[in-house]
């Protein structure tokens, strides 16, 4: 069997592939990249795929049986047409099985809605392509948040519009492992999955990263209105208006949803400490 992972240079696509490889082993194992230079360090053939070039993917996904789509990053309106030059040559090229990295959100009533309604529809696609398929819904990364604990330590918080919301964090690592499992057994086709771990809020996420970093951080939580702003002063209009809605989000309980991590794995997420742990010792 042959598997492709699309955007393998991307730190999502990369685990699955090594989560893959450990599995099948690295001749089974095919990664698409838009830049294949920065996907050579995972030791297996890298094929040039850029979402908007639908003769790049003819051309990736010859001899492919199953195909990972990561969802893209670009604007919302470009992203369900690049999606679709996937499912298409996917379909073109005979490939008989197509994995999807959706989001959970609210598909309504918060900036980052309108990315939610992107992946809605790939999902439609995907389950419309007339291959075998599979959709995970994956959780927010922790990660990003502990990349940026300089900046919360430098700051003596975490800061945003999140109030009491829960938010069920998951990581790559733990992505990883569960989309091998939904790319290699086929009792999950045609099944959509959400990836997440335990609900906390953000007090509780501050309380874990000072009990494994000897930190001090409170959780400040401020309106979505002033949040916005601030984000967006720092990150542009597009990047911070979307961060913004993230929190909202989490705000408003789109994020605190049931997990079906065990379905898509047979075992349990593991635990918002044990990530972080995870995170700090790597």
């Amino acid at each position: 069997m042959k598997i492709a992972v699309t955007s393998a240079s991307g730190k999502l696509g990369a685990s699955i592939v090594k989560h893959l490889i450990r599995e099948i082993g690295k001749d089974n194992v095919i990664g698409i990249a838009r830049t294949p230079e920065k996907a050579t360090h995972l030791g297996i053939e890298i094929r040039k795929g850029d979402y908007n070039n639908k003769q790049e993917f003819n051309d990736a996904l010859k001899g492919v049986d199953t195909v990972l789509l990561v969802s893209g990053m670009d604007a919302p309106q470009k992203r369900i047409e690049q999606h679709r030059n996937v499912i298409e040559a996917a379909k073109y090229k005979g490939v008989k099985k197509i994995v999807y990295t959706s989001i959970i959100g609210a598909e309504e009533n918060n900036a980052f809605s309108p990315i939610v309604q992107t992946n809605r529809q790939t999902e439609r696609d995907v389950k419309n392509s007339g291959l075998e398929w599979v959709i995970g819904r994956n959780s927010i990364y922790i990660e990003p948040d502990l990349d940026y604990i300089d900046t919360y330590v430098k700051e003596g918080e975490i800061r945003n519009c999140a109030a009491d919301g829960k938010c069920t964090y998951t990581s790559r690592k733990e992505l990883g492992y569960a989309y091998t499992k939904m790319l290699l057994e086929d009792q999950h086709n045609g099944h959509t999955y959400n990836l997440a771990g335990e609900g906390i809020t953000q007090s509780q996420l501050a309380d874990y990263i000072n009990k494994v970093y000897k930190t001090s951080l409170v959780f400040k939580t401020v309106s979505v209105e002033e949040y916005k702003k601030e984000r967006t002063a720092a990150l542009g209009d597009f990047m911070g208006t979307i961060i913004a809605g993230i929190y909202e989000g989490i705000r408003n309980g789109a994020n605190d949803v049931p997990s079906d991590y065990m379905k898509a794995t047979g075992r349990p997420h593991i635990s918002p400490m044990e990530m972080i742990e995870n995170y700090h010792n790597k």
